[in-house]
């Protein structure tokens, strides 16, 4: 071995000793440094639905919330959605070891459209940690499932001050294409912190996939199976704030907001601003299958 080589191969071996000491969190670097990223790991399982009883949702995690949002003051959930979501069987069972969460055209409470949105406010909250589900999606132009985690104080510190996390959003005539997002003051609505992640191989509507983030106190990672795809942080949100003009006078534009209890959701929205109604090729029903939900704290 040339004298060039041997320091090569020192360096390397220090440089591999160093990596060797790092169990707390892994730094992927790619050729890009826009795209340098780091990963939190959670190892403690706090929460975990395996859906392996058939019948109702578990209690203790989900519960229902129902309607069109004119109770809750957001007619069309405030996105001009066109669904009511129902506690009913027809829109949401376990059975065959999976959650089913079915969408329907069908004429229902003055709706069109039915379908359902468990949530875990007061129920399960958490501060912190990997939060994921493995998920088969559904198909057809005007369908929205999501799988969410929103601010636990949103009653009193009203969205989007209380925070939004989007672990997966996907719009069934892009059957390739997931995105995951953020939303807070400053950064919401279309101005909020998102990035797709598109399927090289297959489509999100044909098998199962793993959707997850990872959040600790300064950074959320979002992640498709084991592919980490983005990393968000108070800077990324400061300096997107700091590009819409209007919000610039908001004296809490590009707060950090992810720093409380969130609790779960999933859903499947039917139409609304970001999908557009179905269409003629839309078959319904629908099902978006959840195999499990899994959260993980860091210790």
């Amino acid at each position: 071995m040339n004298l060039k080589n041997k320091i090569k191969s020192n360096a390397l071996q220090i440089v591999a000793s160093f990596l060797g000491l790092l169990t707390i969190s892994v730094i992927i670097i790619s050729c890009n440094p826009d795209d340098t990223q780091i990963v939190a790991n959670f190892n403690t399982l706090t929460m975990q639905d395996e859906f392996d009883v058939d019948g109702f949702i578990d209690p203790a995690t989900g519960a229902f919330e129902i309607g069109d949002g004119t109770a809750q003051g957001i007619p069309g959930w405030g996105n001009n959605e066109l669904q009511y979501y129902t506690d009913r069987p027809e829109n949401a069972v376990v059975e065959d070891g999976m959650l089913k969460i079915i969408a329907r055209q069908e004429a229902f409470e003055g709706s069109g459209y039915t379908s359902a949105r468990i949530i875990s406010q007061n129920l399960f909250e958490q501060q912190y940690g990997r939060f994921e589900a493995r998920i088969k999606l559904p198909w057809g132009k005007g369908l929205w499932p999501a799988f969410w985690l929103l601010g636990n104080d949103c009653a009193e510190n009203p969205w989007p001050n209380c925070g939004e996390i989007d672990v997966m959003e996907y719009l069934g005539d892009s059957p390739t294409v997931v995105f995951g997002s953020v939303h807070g003051p400053g950064y919401n609505g279309g101005d909020s912190v998102s990035k797709e992640y598109e399927l090289q191989n297959g489509r999100f509507d044909d098998e199962f996939h793993v959707f997850g983030v990872e959040w600790s106190p300064n950074r959320i990672n979002f992640y498709v199976d084991d592919v980490l795809y983005q990393s968000i942080t108070p800077e990324s949100i400061a300096d997107e704030a700091a590009d819409s003009i209007d919000d610039s006078l908001l004296d809490n534009a590009g707060e950090w907001v992810f720093n409380r209890p969130f609790f779960l959701i999933m859903n499947i929205a039917v139409g609304g601003n970001l999908p557009g109604p179905p269409n003629a090729d839309t078959v319904f029903p629908q099902t978006m299958y959840v195999d499990y939900v899994r959260v993980y704290s860091a210790d």
